[in-house]
């Protein structure tokens, strides 16, 4: 992306939480205090997982933040953006369960231009 990307030009990428793709296997499970928690394991191994919901089978893959930090860092691409948004709307239980663990990340990535980027 980084070779076809114009100088001073943006890349957003909006992907699933490396935390929800870790924990596909996992998931929610509810504790004996009544509180759910998300588990995940295996947070640096990356892999492919197939997932189901509502019909829809993918194949996912899972890879750690780093992996997508340094292959963006190292083609010269600079961080302008990282947010990991929270859940704003419907079911206020869902709201509270999405809370506790972020479900996707937004990253903007500038390719410099020869000119500092103004903050």
């Amino acid at each position: 992306m980084a070779r076809v990307l114009k100088p001073g030009g943006r890349l957003l990428i909006a992907n699933l939480s490396n935390f929800t793709s870790a924990g596909m296997s996992h998931g929610w499970s509810d504790l004996p205090d009544g509180r759910s928690a998300f588990a995940f394991d295996g947070y640096l191994d990356e892999r492919a997982e197939e997932v189901a919901w509502r019909g829809i089978r993918i194949l996912n893959w899972h890879r750690p933040l780093s992996t997508y930090m340094t292959l963006c860092l190292d083609q010269g691409l600079q961080l302008t953006h990282f947010d990991e948004p929270p859940p704003l709307g419907g079911d206020p239980a869902r709201i509270v369960r999405y809370r506790g663990a972020p479900w996707f990340v937004i990253m903007e990535w500038r390719k410099a231009d020869g000119e500092t980027p103004a903050h």
